[in-house]
């Protein structure tokens, strides 16, 4: 899709995933293992090992889209059959100031790349050779709305048979945008060739705006316990609370809660308690708050130090009272709500080679969770998993580096440079989104 005018926006939709896009081998059946920071000799290359996704696709954008959230749908739940739809929006981060946009979006025709061969199936170069059909070949469907500035963070919400958006722009100020229009026209072809063409997307407005942060930020989460309220922080320290109010609009506590020392990073609210919120800084301290507490005595917990430098994102995780950060030092620690105030956590990660930019804990299972990070690396891990010695004892293991991984760790996927923020989608089992410099992966592991 090409946009043109004040929206100089390309789509691009892949349906196979390209040769930059690794995980586990070489063209051949035949072909090595291949792991992260690995020099690469002359005449090799990385391709994806189609055996180990059951689906993997890529799609672009003009503007690279540094984050975005999931929309939940009225399809529903636990949708593991082929094709797939999921619904998205995101924001995009231009050199150019004033053609940035949200971007509601909807991947659909999503089928399984993975496809199971029997003995009467054709030979893997016939397969190759072949065209995808037009009928499996997938679509992303796009309706744009113009945005003052960077989006810096992105997140979604329902709320009075509406979804709203709030995105954090690099001017300074908080947005909160009504997208069921553009939701609506991304599922009806002629409308939003429409929309498109009048170029109405360019003089929507936000229903709410606050200006009252200092400076601009990327810390931002709706209340999944209490509809439309809303936590904002920015890079000077402060974090407002959003109370939601009649006609479409909220009020903003203009005094910040009081704790940190430096940019706030992320914000999580509690899945269980009306009133408890986490927070993450660049001061490396995680913060546990109840807001019904005034400004200055809302902080209930205080994890000091809780990295050797910034930490950059947390996640509450939905059903255990378990919080995992990630930071600069390219560690993940995992903590038990019940031994915070030991300052130890339960469960520590070195793999990641640079600095972490996102960590999500798995949907449902409690004991799974993703990282990404500047390393160009998404990493699944499973807390559950313990090393078996006597199993290692039994395989030969030729390669040092392998006996070395954490047996926690999953899988690594690659093939984005500068991964910037994933989701696992709560209604597609197993699906991973994940947004980069070099554009979006939808994808479905075995491991998973």
């Amino acid at each position: 899709m090409d946009i043109d005018g004040d929206n100089p926006t390309v789509m691009e939709f892949d349906n196979e995933g390209s040769n930059d896009e690794e995980s586990s081998s070489d063209e051949s059946e035949e072909g090595q293992l291949y792991l992260p920071g690995k020099p690469l000799e002359p005449g090799e290359e990385l391709v994806a090992d189609d055996r180990v996704y059951i689906m993997l696709h890529q799609a672009e954008t003009g503007a690279p889209c540094l984050s975005f959230d999931i929309i939940p749908d009225s399809l529903g739940d636990n949708r593991g059959d082929f094709p797939l739809t999921g619904y998205l929006v995101a924001g995009t981060q231009s050199a150019k100031t004033h053609v940035n946009n949200l971007i509601v979006m909807k991947m659909s025709n999503l089928h399984r790349t993975n496809q199971e061969k029997d003995s009467d199936a054709e030979s893997d170069d016939e397969t190759d050779d072949e065209e995808i059909p037009e009928e499996k070949r997938p679509k992303m469907d796009c309706a744009l709305i113009k945005h003052q500035g960077c989006v810096n963070r992105i997140r979604a919400t329902r709320y009075n048979n509406s979804v709203l958006a709030a995105s954090w722009s690099e001017l300074g100020h908080v947005n909160v945008w009504n997208i069921n229009q553009q939701l609506t026209l991304v599922d009806d072809a002629t409308a939003l060739a429409n929309y498109e063409k009048s170029g109405e997307g360019n003089r929507i407005k936000p229903i709410f705006t606050f200006s009252g942060h200092q400076q601009e930020g990327f810390a931002v989460d709706w209340s999944p316990t209490v509809a439309g309220v809303l936590a904002t922080g920015d890079c000077r320290r402060d974090i407002h609370i959003w109370q939601p109010a009649e006609g479409g609009s909220w009020t903003v506590d203009q005094r910040p809660l009081i704790g940190h020392t430096a940019s706030v990073e992320d914000l999580q609210w509690s899945p269980n308690e009306r009133s408890v919120l986490a927070s993450c800084s660049v001061d490396k301290s995680i913060r546990i708050w109840d807001t019904r507490a005034s400004p200055a005595k809302a902080c209930m917990l205080t994890c000091d130090s809780a990295h050797d430098s910034d930490i950059n994102v947390i996640s509450w995780n939905r059903n255990e009272p378990f919080i995992v950060s990630g930071g600069d030092d390219g560690v993940l620690h995992v903590w038990d709500l019940r031994t915070f105030t030991s300052k130890t956590p339960i469960a520590t990660f070195k793999h990641h080679t640079n600095y972490i930019t996102s960590v999500e804990w798995h949907p449902s299972d409690s004991s799974v969770l993703a990282s990404g990070g500047a390393d160009d690396q998404i990493a699944l891990w499973d807390l559950s998993v313990e090393r078996d010695a006597t199993a290692e004892d039994d395989i030969e293991v030729t390669n040092e580096e392998l006996k070395n991984l954490p047996p926690q760790l999953l899988f690594i996927h690659q093939g984005q440079k500068d991964i910037k923020e994933l989701h696992w989608h709560p209604q597609l089992p197993g699906v991973i989104l994940s947004t980069a410099n070099s554009g979006f992966n939808i994808f479905r592991t075995i491991s998973v």
